[in-house]
């Protein structure tokens, strides 16, 4: 069943005397218990109800009481949990020890498991695309009702895998009201400020629910509410267990934030997250209030640890541990003895439950997306034991598609046969959606400038998944653009597409080292393709491109024209074979994986090739990376003209000459980098703090302007880059051959 009760009296003023009063509820329940014996007595064993309240991160401290409690052979009658308590509850009444947990907690990934989209090798080719177009975190839905931002920064996908791995619900959904050990837990109802506990249900549905932090993780719909986590109205539930099972005596574990000092409130994040702790800690010294003297309290000394320190739960752990053992003298008069504990423990033990055996596969709750174009994924086979490991990757790539808020499944028993049933969630802001891109730089040669890029992408146009995609942008490159994409089949193999492009930027000319020239350049390019796709590898497309650019001079000498062997600017058009492959671990600093571009583009009517070949690798090495990248682009057949020139210089392209510095055909540049990681990125974000050395060298075998040298040219440059919220971050000084020197500040997406 689900209980409510009305969340009152949440005013800012209370907020601020949320913590005194805290902490004088806290000296009378130590004062209390250092009066009265905790011996139960010598009748019946005293009913025993735990309490593990929320804290994030610190919430691991509660495996250490478990420890304890566990040597001391203390029986438990109920168990109510908030939050990181209601996870621990969980996974506890579903069966798992306390060191299962430790180990569990250990092999979890803390950082990736708050990153919903899987790593940037397992997403399929358009929404890799996307990603280095857009910043996939400012995807705003469009809708009849108007503009709708997603409900959480964490959509929470992988943290529901992994309650779904921690408690086992693979052999079938653990439901709260099977469980031998009686569990409550405790959210928050969005809407109306109720305190929900839930008794009955999925276990793995209500620890998601408990945990869902405003703002950061998204609600959790469920029979009819939007939950969140329950640490709002009631983050230490004593009363629950009192009214669950009567417990006569209550263990109380307390793993609370503090507030912040004063002086460190300061900006808009941390003043939230004041308030949530101010509130909690309202609700907490209520909850005190109600300890009788016979209770045990527990409030471990965590330290500096903070909510979002899940990488130090052996820490935490430990420290409940001895939190635990420093009362030992106050919980051992509540153990029983071997034969008594050992007939609990197989009252409470849940049965273990064998893989099933997979007889069918279904989805539910689709309603514009196609079920083919999900299971394309899927590789669970039909009478087939369940593979979890390799389920639980196969729908986090079909997550990574972009059309679902969470894509879960359950296995169910129907008429003897087990049926795994997929459950995704399509996006309530979906299918439409606003997308934007910034980019700024600053260098000493060229100046500043600035590029912001808007995209308008409307999917699933048709049940085969059609999309259209168009984009505006303003800054050093003006234009404007459409993209029409179809697949050909439900399995989005194949595809035909259509794009229209408009865009005009500055184009500078160099003599020697001295810029002579600023043009502004007009192009209209026009490309229509059919292809294939290769899973996540990569795509293969043919198709004819039209193409017209014209030059205006703004400042300095007229030299378009009188540039060497380049051919006059006019309409094109000609066959284009691309091919891409891609399996880097990250869009931006990769650490492991390859990339490779191909492309070939034959214009009869100018009398022309172009091939255009490309190819990146990084390895990692202790807290090293190192990467390297080469490329080549010339002409098989005729001369490149001016619009199709390649140019080398700018950021990792010789860093120490300027943006496109140097410009002509024949055109070869290769580089070797080693990155040391000096700093990761918080938990919720993905990268990491890089200090790095490029060693690059570069040659144009037929220069379009007059060069420095003709032959090879060297570079080497120093920086710093970062993966930030808003795009990837460089700032770097180069050093070129003949003396040049150049300075680069770069933040956002290319």
């Amino acid at each position: 069943m689900i209980g409510t009760l009305p969340l009152a009296g949440m005013g800012v003023a209370l907020m601020l005397v949320a913590a005194p009063a805290l902490a004088a509820a806290e000296a009378a329940v130590t004062a209390a218990s250092a009066v009265v014996a905790a011996s139960p007595g010598t009748g019946a064993r005293p009913r025993i109800g735990l309490v593990l309240g929320g804290g994030g991160a610190r919430g691991a401290a509660h495996i250490g009481v478990l420890e304890v409690l566990e040597s001391l052979r203390v029986p438990v009658d109920c168990v109510a949990g908030t939050s990181m308590g209601a996870l621990v509850a969980g996974a506890w009444a579903a069966g798992l020890s306390p060191a299962e947990m430790r180990k569990e907690l250990a092999q979890a990934d803390w950082r990736d498991m708050f990153l919903d989209n899987p790593a940037y090798d397992e997403l399929n080719f358009r929404s890799k695309r996307l990603q280095q177009r857009f910043l996939p975190g400012s995807e705003t839905g469009i809708t009849p009702d108007g503009a709708v931002t997603p409900p959480g920064v964490v959509a929470g996908q992988k943290i529901k895998l992994f309650f779904n791995h921690l408690v086992r619900a693979d052999s079938g959904e653990r439901e709260l009201q099977q469980l031998p050990l009686p569990v409550s837990i405790v959210a928050t109802d969005i809407g109306t400020g109720e305190r929900v506990v839930l008794r009955d249900g999925s276990l793995t549905q209500a620890m998601r629910a408990s945990m869902s932090v405003p703002g950061l993780m998204a609600p959790l719909d469920y029979r009819g509410r939007r939950l969140v986590d329950g640490g709002l109205v009631d983050n230490l539930p004593i009363r629950e267990v009192r009214e669950r099972c009567g417990a006569d005596i209550v263990i109380a574990v307390n793993v609370g934030s503090p507030p912040l000092p004063p002086e460190q409130v300061t900006g808009l994040l941390s003043i939230t997250a004041q308030m949530v702790v101010l509130l909690t800690e309202q609700n907490v010294t209520a909850s005190l209030a109600t300890l009788r003297a016979d209770d045990i309290y527990l409030k471990p000394e965590l330290g500096d640890l903070t909510a979002s320190d899940f990488e130090r739960h052996a820490e935490a752990a430990d420290r409940g541990r001895a939190a635990a053992q420093a009362l030992v003298d106050r919980l051992a008069p509540l153990g029983v003895n071997e034969p008594q504990y050992a007939a609990w423990q197989r009252r409470v033990a849940v049965r273990e439950r064998d893989l099933p055996r997979i007889d069918e596969v279904e989805i539910a709750g689709l309603s514009r997306v196609n079920p083919e174009v999900l299971l394309r994924y899927v590789e669970q086979q039909a009478g087939a034991p369940l593979d979890t490991a390799t389920l639980n990757r196969d729908l986090l790539r079909a997550y990574g598609d972009g059309h679902y808020e969470q894509v879960d499944y359950t296995v169910l028993t129907r008429q003897d046969k087990k049926v795994l049933r997929l459950l995704p969630v399509e996006k309530s802001w979906g299918p439409d959606y606003l997308r934007m891109a910034l980019r700024l730089e600053s260098n000493l040669s060229q100046g500043s400038s600035y590029q912001l890029r808007l995209g308008y992408q409307k999917t699933w146009l048709n049940r085969l998944g059609g999309e259209l995609l168009l984009v505006g942008q303003i800054g050093s490159r003006t234009g404007a653009g459409a993209e029409w994409y179809q697949p050909l089949d439900s399995a989005q193999r194949g595809f035909v597409s259509a794009a229209l492009d408009y865009g005009r930027e500055r184009n500078d000319y160099w003599f020697v080292d001295q810029r002579i020239a600023e043009y502004s350049s007009t192009r209209t390019r026009l490309d229509l393709a059919a292809g294939v796709n290769f899973r996540l590898l990569g795509q293969l497309r043919l198709g004819w491109r039209e193409t017209q650019v014209t030059n205006s001079l703004e400042t300095g000498v007229d030299i378009v024209q009188a540039l060497a062997g380049a051919a006059p600017e006019r309409a094109s058009g000609g066959w284009l074979l691309a091919l891409d492959l891609e399996q880097a671990d990250r869009l931006y600093f990769p650490s492991l994986g390859w990339s490779l571009q191909a492309s070939y583009y034959d214009s009869p009517r100018r009398d022309y090739s172009r091939v255009a070949l490309e190819a990146r690798g990084a390895v990692p090495w202790e807290r090293w990376v190192l990467s390297s990248r080469l490329s080549w682009t010339g002409s098989p057949r005729g001369r490149l003209p001016l619009t199709d020139a390649a140019r080398l210089g700018g950021l990792l392209n010789l860093t120490g000459f300027a943006s496109g510095q140097l410009i002509g055909d024949d055109v070869a540049y290769g580089h070797v980098r080693a990155e040391r990681v000096i700093g990761r990125a918080p938990v919720g974000l993905r990268g990491e703090l890089r200090l790095g050395l490029a060693l690059e060298a570069g040659k144009v075998g037929i220069p379009y302007t007059v060069q420095r040298s003709d032959g090879w040219l060297n570079s080497v440059a120093v920086y710093l880059a970062g993966e930030t919220p808003v795009g990837p971050v460089f700032l770097g000084i180069g050093r070129g051959s003949g003396g040049s020197v150049n300075a680069y500040l770069v933040v956002g997406v290319p």
